[in-house]
């Protein structure tokens, strides 16, 4: 295993759903977010801060808006 490439992760509940998952791993300057269908594909991401507003705002039982 490369000690650069990210560890990806996929949600424990995200199986059962017909493999339409997200996968996230860590960054320094944020967190990267991809389709588990299409690992070599293109990537987002997003600053911790804005991450941290993401879960607060599902948490709450919102839209990511």
């Amino acid at each position: 295993m490369d000690r650069n490439e990210p560890t990806w992760r996929k949600a424990s509940r995200s199986s059962g759903n017909g493999g339409a998952c997200v996968e996230l791993a860590g960054f320094p300057d944020g967190i990267g977010i991809r389709d588990s269908k299409n690992p070599t594909g293109p990537k987002l991401l997003i600053s911790h801060n804005t991450f941290r507003a993401l879960l607060t705002r599902l948490g709450e039982g919102h839209g990511p808006e």
